[in-house]
């Protein structure tokens, strides 16, 4: 028999809390909560679990220091971030500290497991990828999470290197929005997920490889199309 997959829920506020752990327990997974930042970090760091739900306010130590935290001990752990700041500034804060994903609140049930399984998902498949990508003069190291661009040390979340990598795999076109969400996030095609990640990942990967992202040649926009990744010089 298969292990239960773990999930810690990270929430100061009872009645979300005792509602988030019911519903997950009722799908089958093994849960553990806890209801301050420390706590939570503290549990996050030594009870190996399959994803982290990680509220973003928190008393004694916020959501994006918990994980900027558990990101310096374990680069691979699946962490979703819920966050009653919908502001880009607020959520690319989350995403560029590693977080696979973020729901806002207040969020449907539904569509919050639905999330819950795409990462996952993703994290249990563990999708294999060539170790090294070039993208013009930037080197990617897809293993190490790392890469140069010239002379300039560049680091990476695993998602980011996902996304790369995927764009990498199908240059000669480009991939739609909903096509990346599908293979990268794992979301079923079609499903009405209302989520900016794909824009915020991609705002984030042109900070990275482009000389200048507001004038993108690497990672470029096919209007009524999506992105694709031009791989030569």
């Amino acid at each position: 028999m298969s292990r239960r997959l773990r999930i810690l829920v990270v929430e100061d506020e009872e009645a979300i809390r005792t509602g988030l752990i019911d519903v997950l327990v009722f799908h089958g997974y093994d849960v553990d909560s806890a209801d301050t930042g420390p706590l939570g970090l503290d549990k996050a760091l030594t009870g190996k679990f399959d994803l982290v739900l990680l509220d973003i306010m928190l008393p004694g130590m916020d959501g994006y220091e918990i994980c900027n935290r558990i990101r310096a001990e374990d680069r691979n752990q699946p962490i979703i971030m819920l966050t009653a700041k919908t502001s880009d500034e607020e959520i690319v804060q989350g995403l560029k500290l590693g977080a696979d994903d973020y729901v806002p609140k207040p969020f449907s049930i539904q569509q919050l497991v639905l999330r819950i399984e795409a990462v996952l998902r993703r994290s249990q498949a563990g999708q294999q990828q060539a170790r090294t990508l070039n993208i013009g003069d930037v080197e990617v190291d897809t293993e190490n999470l790392s890469g140069t661009n010239g002379a300039e040390d560049i680091t990476f979340t695993k998602r980011e290197i996902e996304v790369l990598g995927y764009l990498a795999q199908n240059s000669e076109r480009p991939v739609s929005r909903e096509e990346l969400l599908s293979k990268v996030w794992g979301y079923a095609r079609g499903l009405d997920i209302e989520t900016r990640t794909v824009d915020i990942h991609i705002a984030k990967l042109r900070r990275k490889i482009e000389v200048d992202p507001r004038e993108p040649v690497r990672l470029i926009t096919v209007r009524g199309a999506g992105y694709r990744l031009v791989t030569g010089n």
